[in-house]
C-alpha cells in the first residue's frame, strides 16, 4: 500500500507509554513490524505508519502535519501549547502534576511559594498556575531529574509528574499541590483528509471495541424455564438475555454479558434460582 493510503502516528521511543500504546494497538488488531532502534515502522496489517519519538518532539510533530496523530500525555499537550485537536483520551499512563516540598517544612495553602525558587520541567503550565493564584514565584527550568534539585540547594520546591509518589517519599519531599491530572491521549493534526479522517475511524473503533470488552464476561448457564424472568432480573447485561430451548423439555440456556466485578456477587443467587452448568467466558472484542 502507498505511503499516501496511511495514516501515520507517533508514538514515544521507549518508556511506559511506549508499552501502553503499543499494547492498545495490539488490542485493537494492529500490529508493528519490530526491529532494533527503529525510529519508523509499519504495520502489518493495518494501513499505519508508526513515528518514534521523544514525547515532548509529538505535539509540534502532530500539529505541523508530519505524523497525522500521536499518542502523548495531555501534560505534553498543556506544556506545548501546539494547535492539535485531542480526539479522546485513552485512560492509561494516568499520572498528575503536581508541587512538592522538602518534608520538613510546613505547609498550609498556595501562597507557600511566593518568592520561593520553583524548579520544573513544564515552565508553562507552572507559570500559568502561579498566575492563576496571583502568586509571584521564580521558575527555573531544568530537564531530567527535577526531584534533587531542592536536596542540593537549587530550587525550594519543585513541579512534576507524580505517579506513585515513591520518587518523592525517595528525595524527602512531600506532595501539596496538584495541579493537573494527565494521561495519555490521542491527538490529530487539524484538517485531516477525509482518507485519513476514515482510517483514523476504523482505528478508534477497533480500539473502542478492545476496551469496552475488557471487565466484561460472556455468561452462559441452564436453567428451568420457569426461572428464566427470575433469572433474568439477576443478569446486569447490556440488554435482556439470550434464551434457547434444550433438548430436555422444560430447560432453557441463558447468555449474557457481565461486568467481572459482579460476577461473584450474584453467582450464588443464580445458583439457588435454580441455575445450573454455568460458565464464564472472557471476552476480547464487544462490537456495538
Amino acid at each position: 500500500m502507498e505511503t499516501q493510503n496511511k495514516i501515520r502516528i507517533a508514538i514515544q521511543t521507549k518508556g511506559r507509554l511506549n508499552e501502553d500504546s503499543i499494547k492498545m494497538l495490539e488490542e485493537a488488531g494492529i500490529y508493528l513490524v519490530k526491529g532494533k532502534r527503529q525510529l519508523v515502522s509499519s504495520a502489518k496489517n493495518f494501513p499505519l505508519e508508526v513515528l518514534f519519538l521523544r514525547d515532548d518532539d509529538i505535539p509540534q510533530t502532530v500539529a505541523d502535519g508530519m505524523a497525522d496523530i500521536g499518542i502523548v500525555g495531555l501534560n505534553e499537550v498543556m506544556e506545548k501549547k501546539e494547535e492539535v485537536d485531542i480526539i479522546q483520551y485513552l485512560g492509561f499512563s494516568k499520572c498528575r502534576l503536581s508541587l512538592a516540598i522538602p518534608k520538613s517544612e510546613s505547609y498550609e495553602d498556595v501562597s507557600y511559594f511566593s518568592g520561593k525558587k520553583i524548579a520544573t520541567s513544564y515552565p508553562v503550565i507552572l507559570k500559568d498556575f502561579l498566575k492563576e493564584k496571583n502568586i509571584d514565584a521564580e521558575i527555573h527550568e531544568i530537564s531530567g531529574s527535577v526531584e534533587i534539585a531542592p536536596g542540593i540547594g537549587l530550587a525550594d520546591a519543585i513541579f512534576d509528574i507524580v505517579s506513585s509518589g515513591s520518587t518523592l517519599v525517595s528525595n524527602r519531599l512531600k506532595e501539596v499541590e496538584v495541579v493537573t491530572p494527565s494521561e495519555a491521549v490521542l491527538v490529530a493534526t487539524p484538517g485531516l483528509s477525509d482518507e485519513k479522517k476514515a482510517l483514523l475511524e476504523e482505528m478508534l473503533f477497533r480500539i473502542e471495541s478492545a476496551e469496552r470488552a475488557k471487565g466484561k464476561k460472556y455468561i452462559l448457564l441452564n436453567a428451568p424455564e420457569e426461572k428464566v424472568e427470575e433469572i433474568s432480573n439477576m443478569l446486569p447485561g447490556m440488554k435482556s438475555p439470550t434464551v434457547m430451548p434444550l433438548a430436555e423439555e422444560g430447560w432453557v440456556s441463558l447468555h449474557s454479558v457481565i461486568d467481572e466485578n459482579v460476577f461473584w456477587e450474584i453467582i450464588g443467587k443464580l445458583k439457588a434460582a435454580g441455575a445450573q452448568g454455568i460458565l464464564s467466558i472472557p471476552i476480547e472484542k464487544m462490537i456495538m
